[in-house]
């Protein structure tokens, strides 16, 4: 029995509706969860949205709304656009929900007993945009001598009373968990994070008294909890913590923590050392991203191109948008996207390559055979191809998939229709049908056990499409797992059912990019 498999994404701040990022971070989740569903893993994945701190509480006050109607209307609007993505989540947690405050405040008294948090005065840079504090050493200036952080967000001196965590302690044991092969990924991020570590560790400010939209303290209801104490609880609330129980038996620690790269130091270092004092399990992998760029530069509201994700999935399609992320970006650095790119990648590589590959096969099944699928013995050039394409599906992707080698694995997979084009170009079934009809069914049922293989390995990524692929050639919704790439028998047992192929219909229509895009 295959080992059950939890991940996350990060919770999304909800002070402004969903951009791309937003997107391609749980689309790639998504693509996860459900190659490891394939891979016959029982899977819990978890995303959502991160809605307490200073900055909806100020929003909120710009508004003229409460901060948990602001918190309900754009926590909808993420759920609305994963919904609309084919996300396929098992839980959307929001941190106003009642468990998770029970959760945070569980782990707090945890961290208490521990010893290891106190009350002391706070004097330091603040960033309000990060929810993050940020040692004078760390800071970087900007125009006019003003005082950024590290990503270039404004910073202002704050003073108030706060609960600090004792993260002086935890220096050692989080440099033994850094040193871990395979904990931060890409391996870039950890030798930041371990210089970080050496630098000496301060202890962190972990309560506010200024604003009140949050969790409160245990005991202490002057103070609400720091916003990445809340936040990263949600990661265990979703999974029973504090009650344990059957899912907490199965799904903690984590596989997969997967998040941007501006938050590694988070889930490295601050979350890590909150278990620890709290004496829970640490989790097995936290992998951070790159940043999705426009046209190769950063979106912001300031300049003016910032991307709805909902309106491009709209006008391209959701599996479009799908594979166009995942093909085209080396996961785990920062990518580009265009409207222009994806639509040239996506008429390239799906329509006019994969999805032509299907159209004109059944297309001749039907048309040249009746339909009929029919026992044949395949040549050594049907051999050839179909070894090709199975290594492809069964052994390149997949392994490449494990490894979050999302690009490289399409990539093996994309070889591998070219291959079944060349094959079709090189037998030209259509000749075939005059001089050697017999020939010719063994051509094209030979690029049809191949479609199929291609169908199933692509799931993940184009669930949608690939699904549609596979009704028309007449897989059964319980035959299209990984393993069944193995079953050499299933052609046989299909055309022995005297299973029929009707006229197909195109899955993979070509884009066409409008004026304003192309603009």
């Amino acid at each position: 029995m295959a080992e059950p498999y939890y991940l996350t994404t990060a919770i999304h701040y909800p002070n402004g509706k969903p951009h791309i990022g937003h997107a391609y971070e749980t689309i790639a989740a998504d693509v996860i969860a459900r190659f490891q569903r394939l891979q016959g893993r029982e899977v819990r994945f978890q995303t959502g949205t991160d809605e307490h701190g200073l900055k909806m509480a100020q929003k909120a006050r710009d508004l003229d709304v409460t901060p948990r109607e602001l918190a309900d209307e754009m926590s909808g609007h993420f759920r609305e656009l994963f919904d609309m993505l084919n996300i396929s989540y098992d839980r959307f947690i929001r941190t106003t929900d009642a468990d998770h405050h029970r959760a945070s405040q569980a782990i707090w008294q945890a961290m208490e007993a521990k010893g290891d948090l106190y009350l002391d005065r706070y004097e330091g840079w603040y960033s309000i945009r990060d929810e993050a504090y940020y040692d004078e050493k760390e800071l970087v200036e900007g125009e006019g001598g003003q005082k950024l952080s590290p990503q270039g967000t404004p910073v202002e001196w704050t003073e108030e009373e706060t609960w600090f965590f004792r993260l002086s302690n935890y220096a050692e044991p989080l440099l033994e968990l850094l040193a871990k092969p395979g904990f931060i990924e890409p391996a870039s991020r950890r030798n930041e994070m371990i210089a970080f570590v050496e630098r000496g560790l301060q202890d962190l400010s972990v309560s506010r008294t200024s604003f009140d939209w949050g969790v409160k303290v245990p005991g202490d209801d002057a103070h609400v909890m720091y916003v990445w104490v809340d936040a990263l609880t949600n990661y265990i609330t979703g999974v029973g913590y504090p009650d344990g129980g059957e899912m907490w038996e199965k799904f903690w620690p984590v596989d997969l923590h997967l998040i941007g790269k501006d938050i590694v130091r988070f889930h490295t270092i601050y979350w890590p050392a909150f278990l620890m004092s709290a004496d829970l399990p640490l989790p097995k992998k936290v992998f951070g991203h790159g940043f999705l760029l426009n046209r190769g530069v950063k979106e912001s509201k300031s300049a003016g191109n910032v991307t709805d994700p909902m309106a491009l999935a709209e006008t391209f399609g959701v599996d479009a948008l799908r594979y166009f992320l995942m093909a085209e970006v080396t996961f785990g650095q920062d990518g580009s996207y265009s409207a222009e790119a994806l639509v040239n990648k996506v008429n390239a590589e799906l329509a006019n390559s994969f999805g032509n590959l299907a159209q004109r096969t059944l297309s001749m099944i039907a048309k040249n055979m009746d339909g009929k699928l029919e026992s044949f013995s395949p040549a050594a050039d049907d051999k050839t191809l179909l070894a090709k394409v199975s290594e492809a599906c069964a052994e390149i992707l997949p392994r490449e998939f494990e490894s979050l080698n999302f690009s490289v694995g399409i990539e093996a997979w994309l070889n591998a229709v070219y291959a079944c084009n060349a094959y079709v170009d090189e037998q030209a079934p259509w000749a075939l049908k005059k001089t050697d009809p017999e020939r010719m069914k063994a051509v094209l049922q030979t690029l049809f056990i191949a479609i199929r293989d291609l169908a199933i390995a692509i799931q993940p990524v184009v669930p949608e499409k690939a699904g549609a692929v596979l009704d028309q050639l007449g897989i059964a919704g319980d035959r299209r797992n990984y393993a069944d790439l193995a079953d050499t028998a299933w052609f046989e047992g299909l055309a022995a059912t005297g299973h029929t192929i009707d006229k197909p219909t195109p899955v993979f229509p070509r884009l066409e990019l409008v004026q304003e895009e192309a603009a």
